[in-house]
């Protein structure tokens, strides 16, 4: 992917309005989720389904059998999944209204119950939830941790459990004390970053068993020191998060402005060092803490401003969360759940594309049966069905990227039409057939990758392709429905193998041939060889389950006609005589 990259915002060192260029900042986080709540009923433009409205989402935790991301908002707002496509709202918040942590007040007076960027890990048995207390404008501000056995609210140990100060900050702290974020190095000692556009980032070690602050230690990562040499404490950078792969520590962050919706300049870049503490170097060699910093990602089509990344892997996916404004949708604030990958050179990259360019069979989880070129001639309007594996041409599809996870879908067979939805519809029963691409939004799908397996939603409206009432049975046709995650709904998506060729005329080995193959009619001809057409054959046809659609027998015939009302499909033609057996397939466009 190449990012469109925005201009970082400028630097304001000792700069009078700094003040209020940060009330600005994190007044404008509550506003757009404000905008984001009130644009719930605006028509989806991506796969992810639900209340996706999100603004600095924690990493995805896992409880049991749903996912968790805890964010911005009053008490702290969580949402959850149970496979990592479909979100909802969780039933409450983490603290409830008036029921704040205590100290709080005594640490940032006027706070008003409005937690910024929380982040949860699990260990010890438990949930650690760091949460971000402070005041608009205000370098007075602390991070607090609560703990709880379960996040299943309707679980009867469910009770959050107040942890007290992990650090604080005032007017003449060197880092602003938001944003935390944790890691786990390579020795197992627990560490947390934390800062903001306000001043710089730094890093601290925490008790592995407690949570809280071990020592009095604290490092520089990011904004402490400008290009010149200079101490500034002002970076421009916030949102750390480091993530530990092979043998180096990697510092994710945000430059730009966010929080102005579809005016936000938010972009993500990465630095990275064989050291926790660093120093972290971007892919030039410049070191973060002197405004170096290599730009994974920066706002693309209606991806306005993506920042604040977690990653949570599982199942050898990682999935990288971050939140974005869609500019689609008045600038509201949502969750995007991408693919973080790494390079030969093992450096990171951040993309919404789920799937490489290339020719894949894709096998629906409930049936087995695969995605169809129905009739295997590839023609215009010919329908998009399942089918039961053969190997066949017409079973293969070439999945191309075209931008932010969403696909253009051509059939291997015929002149490589696309997958289309038939009368540009977005409605519940739409169907898929073949049409020449033209871009449209009907004929591009979006591919999220669930907990387990691939969900394909149609641009145009959102809808997923579903077998439709969760047949098993070839030949019935895809069409779009309403996410309810079932396994109708679900796709595995595979490299394709050689496919065998579709026979059309017998070899030159062949006892018998068929003409016309495909059908024309009702009716073809099976043309008997010496070896057959002097005793008695039995002729059979079977459907690709095995199942036989059409017998016969025939004695002392050359040429036997065939004449069957049979559906569009794939068929197996089987001829057994004394003196030898042989079948071959047959096409019912």
């Amino acid at each position: 992917m190449t990012p469109t990259l925005t201009t970082p915002r400028p630097s304001q060192a000792g700069h009078p309005s700094l003040g209020a260029a940060e009330r600005l900042l994190r007044g404008l986080r509550l506003l757009v989720l404000l905008l984001g709540l009130s644009a719930l009923l605006s028509p989806a433009a991506h796969a992810l389904q639900g209340n996706d409205n999100c603004h600095d989402p924690s990493s995805i935790v896992k409880d049991g059998g749903k996912y968790w991301i805890f964010t911005t908002g009053t008490g702290i707002y969580g949402m959850y999944s149970t496979d990592l496509v479909n979100w909802q709202s969780g039933s409450r918040p983490v603290f409830l209204a008036g029921q704040y942590p205590s100290w709080i007040s005594g640490k940032v007076p006027g706070f008003s119950g409005d937690f910024w960027a929380p982040e949860c890990v699990y260990r010890n048995g438990k949930f650690y939830l760091y949460y971000s207390v402070s005041t608009f404008g205000s370098s007075v501000s602390t991070i607090g941790l609560a703990t709880n056995v379960t996040l299943d609210p309707a679980s009867p140990n469910y009770q959050w459990v107040d942890q007290g100060e992990v650090v604080s900050s005032t007017t003449g702290s060197a880092c602003n004390a938001i944003d935390p974020a944790v890691v786990t190095d390579a020795s197992g000692g627990l560490w947390m970053s934390y800062g903001s556009f306000f001043k710089g980032l730094g890093l601290i070690k925490l008790d592995a068993t407690t949570g809280k602050r071990s020592g009095s230690g604290f490092y520089w990562l990011a904004g402490n020191v400008a290009a010149d040499g200079v101490t500034r404490n002002n970076s421009g950078s916030e949102a750390p998060y480091i993530v530990r792969n092979g043998g180096y520590y990697y510092l994710f962050l945000n430059k730009g402005a966010c929080c102005q919706g579809s005016n936000s300049t938010y972009y993500i870049q990465v630095g990275r060092s064989t050291s926790i503490t660093g120093p972290y170097l971007d892919r030039n060699g410049v070191d973060m803490n002197r405004n170096g910093g290599t730009t994974l990602i920066a706002t693309q089509g209606n991806y306005v401003g993506p920042g604040h990344v977690g990653l949570f892997i599982e199942g050898g996916a990682n999935y990288l969360t971050h939140h974005y404004y869609d500019s689609n949708q008045n600038g509201r604030a949502r969750l995007s759940v991408g693919n973080l990958g790494w390079d030969a050179a093992a450096w990171p990259f951040i993309t919404r594309d789920w799937v490489a360019a290339g020719r894949y069979t894709l096998t629906n989880q409930n049936s087995g049966l695969l995605w169809d070129a129905w009739g295997c001639t590839g023609a215009q309007g010919q329908a998009i069905a399942q089918g039961t594996a053969a190997g066949l041409t017409c079973q293969q599809w070439n999945l191309t990227p075209v931008g932010n996870g969403e696909y253009r879908i051509t059939s291997a067979v015929g002149a490589g039409l696309a997958a289309d939805v038939i009368g540009n519809s977005p409605n519940n029963g739409a169907k898929l057939n073949l049409y020449p691409y033209s871009g449209a939004a009907n004929q591009r799908f979006k591919i999220e990758r669930s907990n387990n397996g691939y969900v394909l939603a149609s641009v145009n409206g959102n809808r997923v392709v579903e077998v439709p009432a969760c047949a098993t049975t070839a030949g019935v046709q895809l069409a779009l429905y309403d996410y309810l995650g079932n396994a109708c709904q679900k796709w595995t998506i595979a490299p394709a193998t050689a496919p065998r060729p579709l026979a059309t005329a017998a070899p030159k080995t062949s006892l018998f041939s068929v003409y016309p193959n495909p059908l024309t009619g009702r009716r073809f001809v099976v043309a008997l060889g010496p070896e057959l057409a002097a005793a008695p054959v039995s002729i059979r046809l079977t459907d690709l389950r095995g199942q036989t659609v059409y017998a016969r027998r025939s004695a002392g015939e050359v040429a036997v006609a065939v004449e069957a009302d049979l559906p569009a499909g794939l068929y197996v033609l089987h001829v057994d005589g004394t003196t030898g057996s042989q079948t071959q397939k047959v096409v019912v466009p």
